[in-house]
């Protein structure tokens, strides 16, 4: 694959994120207080904990931002309140219980992951700019990007992109995954895929910015056991989703799981992601080139472009990064990240010349593998046709008075020698019609199972059906004539 991935740059982050370790911050006051402001202090750091309930007894009043009612068999008095969220338990510190009277008590929250809350530190709308994990990248890249990418000769496939991690659920049952918020064009880029159920997106539904969703094997696994997902609705960021599709892949060698970047995610169209999340920014943009020779190339006039575009001077770097194979190469050959890039930048053509590389070297191992299968294939011909001289010198010992018979009654010595060598020529192609239909199964199921792509030429087919009846003929000659030398009377006498 002819794959350039342009990823958006770096930035430093401005808030600092400092809630003492709580992964869903929220504030809480007592529900008698009738409060509607948040108290001052909520945002401690976590002292003694005490947990107070789970997030299955609360009730969700509707109303924005999340306020969430606990009953709570504790009055609190007295002091500050931390609240923390940790893997679905609900927990307060920092508070003096008193088990005498059960009371109220009210909870405001807002998960990390909810777009409809402000944030004071980065948050997942500011962090859609590093494709791999999130935090501390900004997204540089935008749809008008792409599309003046699109404009480059050579070009063949442009996909934008956008990552973040996210959780899902249907009812009760959730899944910390991937999300992707992906382009039309991601199955032709990803040939690998299948889809046992359902579609991926269309272009309708991304110009519409449809709620729909695509989800990986693996979530479709977690999230509706072995149901079909396509038509369900799925929770994400409280915002129902329709499962259109679900990606999977029948090749063994990337067989789905659990934390795969491809079958362990969820994707939806990008222009959704947008509309929900206020953004125009992107993660990354994945380009593929129609030839080979033109990777460099292309990738040279993207960098000069996004440049261009982003108005960026002279002497300031990038605030993006084209990745080309050829670069990926040579940095796993040991070279640092920038060197590579400056090499890949100064040779001229030195993605052809990386994949021509590859190609020689695949060539040559192609030909050491066709030679040691040749000398398979021999082998085997020599013994198969030795067990058929085998035979057939059996068979001529068990018919001798068959033979004194017809050579009596006036069969002549060629007769015969044909008659066994026909005999034996039909007993090889018959073993070459059984080799060729399992090599025609062995092909399909390897193109099925392993997603390659195999092909049987006729002439091949022609070639195998000679061969057994070269081998046939040979092997079948010395019997024949041992056959067709048999004196008729004493072949009459044999007992």
């Amino acid at each position: 694959m002819n794959l350039i991935v342009v990823k958006a740059g770096n930035y430093k982050v401005k808030t600092e994120d400092d809630f003492g370790g709580v992964v869903d911050h929220q504030a809480a006051w007592r529900d008698d207080q009738r409060s509607t402001q948040k108290p001052q202090r909520t945002r401690q750091k976590l002292s003694t904990t005490q947990k107070l309930a789970t997030t299955e007894d609360t009730e969700d009043t509707g109303e924005k931002p999340v306020r969430v009612v606990l009953r709570v068999p504790r009055v609190l008095r007295g002091g500050d309140v931390s609240v923390a969220n940790r893997g679905g338990d609900v927990s307060i510190a920092n508070a003096v219980w008193d088990p005498r009277r059960p009371a109220p008590f009210r909870l405001v929250m807002h998960p990390e992951d909810d777009p409809m809350e402000k944030h004071d530190h980065p948050t997942a709308s500011q962090r859609l700019g590093d494709t791999e994990a999130g935090l501390g990248a900004a997204a540089t890249l935008t749809t008008a990007d792409a599309d003046a990418i699109r404009q480059i000769p050579g070009v063949q496939y442009v996909a934008e992109g956008l990552h973040e991690n996210a959780r899902v659920a249907v009812g009760a049952k959730r899944w910390f995954t991937r999300l992707h918020g992906g382009d039309v064009q991601l199955p032709q880029i990803r040939r690998a895929w299948s889809f046992p159920s359902g579609r991926f997106f269309t272009a309708r539904d991304q110009r519409s910015a449809a709620q729909v969703m695509v989800v990986g094997n693996v979530v479709a696994r977690k999230l509706f056991g072995d149901g079909d997902p396509v038509g369900r609705d799925v929770k994400l960021w409280n915002q129902p989703f329709r499962v259109i599709g679900v990606i999977t892949t029948t090749n063994v060698l990337t067989a789905p799981a659990v934390g795969d970047d491809q079958f362990d995610a969820v994707y939806v169209p990008f222009t959704t992601l947008h509309r929900l999340l206020n953004l125009t920014k992107l993660n990354d943009i994945t380009i593929t080139a129609a030839s080979t020779g033109d990777v460099t190339r292309i990738a040279k006039q993207v960098t000069n472009l996004l440049r261009a575009r982003h108005k960026i001077a002279e002497s300031l770097p990038d605030d993006f990064t084209v990745v080309t194979q050829a670069r990926q190469a040579l940095a796993k050959g040991g070279l640092r990240p920038e060197v590579a890039r400056a090499v890949v930048g100064n040779v001229e053509g030195l993605e052809k010349v990386t994949l021509e590389q590859l190609a020689k070297t695949l060539e040559r191992a192609s030909r050491t593998m066709t030679a040691l299968l040749a000398s398979i294939a021999a082998v085997s011909l020599l013994v198969g046709g030795i067990g058929i001289m085998n035979i057939m010198l059996l068979s001529v010992t068990e018919r001798t008075r068959e033979i004194g018979i017809r050579r009596a009654v006036g069969a002549r010595a060629h007769d015969v020698l044909v008659q066994f060598l026909v005999e034996a020529v039909l007993l090889s192609l018959v073993g070459g019609i059984v080799g060729i239909t399992l090599g025609f199964v062995a092909a399909g199921s390897l193109s099925q199972l392993l997603r390659w792509s195999t092909s049987i030429s006729p002439a091949a087919v022609a070639v195998s059906f000679g061969s057994a009846a070269a081998v046939g003929m040979f092997f079948g000659w010395y019997p024949a004539r041992q056959a067709a030398r048999l004196h008729p009377i004493e072949s009459l006498r044999y007992e």
